[in-house]
C-alpha cells in the first residue's frame, strides 16, 4: 500500500506545470564587449609531428609552446611515441601585476610553475 501512495505522489508531482520565464527575463543583461584584437600570431608544423607556435593579444597575453615526438620505452620495454610540449605565457593580473607561467608535459606528466602557483613545502624527514 506504502508503495502506492508514494508512485501517486510522483506522479503527481511529475505532472505539475513548469512555468517558463518570460523572453525578455531570458535575455543576456551584458553589454556588447569587444573581442581583444590578436597583434601576433605564428604557427609552423613539421612533417615528422612537431610543432610551434605564438601569439600576442592587444592587452598583454602572450603565449608560445613547441612540441615534439620523443621515442620512449613502455612498461614492456617495448618502443612508444609521446609528445614532449614546452611552453609558456603571460597575462595581467586584476592588480595589475604581470604573472608568466612555464610549463611542460612529457611522459612523465603536466608540470608547471610560476610565483601565482603555490609550491608544496619540502617535507621534513
Amino acid at each position: 500500500m506504502m508503495i502506492v501512495v508514494v508512485l501517486a505522489l510522483v506522479a503527481v508531482a511529475c505532472a505539475v506545470p513548469v512555468t517558463e520565464l518570460p523572453e525578455k527575463e531570458l535575455e543576456l543583461k551584458q553589454a556588447y564587449v569587444e573581442p581583444i584584437k590578436i597583434i601576433r600570431s605564428e604557427e609552423h608544423r613539421d612533417p615528422e609531428g612537431g610543432y610551434n607556435f605564438s601569439y600576442e593579444t592587444a592587452n598583454g597575453i602572450n603565449q608560445n609552446e613547441n612540441g615534439e615526438l620523443k621515442t620512449v620505452p613502455d612498461e614492456d620495454n617495448k618502443p612508444h611515441t609521446v609528445i614532449v610540449v614546452r611552453g609558456a605565457y603571460s597575462y595581467t593580473d586584476k592588480d595589475g601585476k604581470v604573472q608568466s607561467i612555464t610549463y611542460s608535459a612529457d611522459e612523465k606528466g603536466f608540470h608547471a610553475e610560476g610565483d601565482s602557483i603555490p609550491t608544496i613545502a619540502p617535507s621534513r624527514r
